[in-house]
């Protein structure tokens, strides 16, 4: 296992993207999903001296991605045909390494189009955590070669 030392190339994939088509979307930034504890159960009674005290709790939240693109505005099609389908999505680093998750495209939003400026758009991701059947499916990191 090595160290990532340049984010670049990171980019993300969508197993739902329909048969044959190409992303019209290439990656400029992108924020991989996070994990989370949920923060703490309060244990803290009547019984405690000086401390509030605190257990972990035993689920863990995958928290939102996204990812900053520049974009064909043909675009508009492929994300309309990703929005709030669970699907397969892949985050590969550039090391080769993949994240697999699954969840779905929960926004498309545009940003500003300006003079002398690519045209950009951020997307966000939801993971679901859960598959195309509903059961509950983990995350899964595999190293690259």
């Amino acid at each position: 296992m090595a160290r990532i030392d340049d984010g670049h190339p990171t980019i993300i994939d969508f197993a739902a993207m329909p048969s044959g088509e190409t992303p019209l979307y290439w990656e400029k930034e992108v924020t991989p999903p996070g994990l989370s504890g949920g923060g703490p159960n309060e244990t803290t009674t009547m019984r405690n001296a000086t401390w509030r005290t605190n257990a972990p709790k035993k689920l863990i939240t995958m928290a939102p991605g996204s990812f900053l693109a520049s974009y064909d505005p043909e675009v508009m099609d492929q994300m309309l045909s990703l929005l709030n389908v669970n699907n397969l999505i892949t985050v590969t680093y550039p090391d080769g390494s993949t994240y697999a998750f699954w969840g779905w495209l929960d926004e498309f939003t545009p940003n500003a189009c300006v003079e002398g400026e690519q045209p950009t758009a951020v997307c966000s991701i939801q993971p679901s955590n859960q598959n195309a059947n509903g059961v509950e499916t983990a995350p899964v990191l595999t190293p690259a070669a």
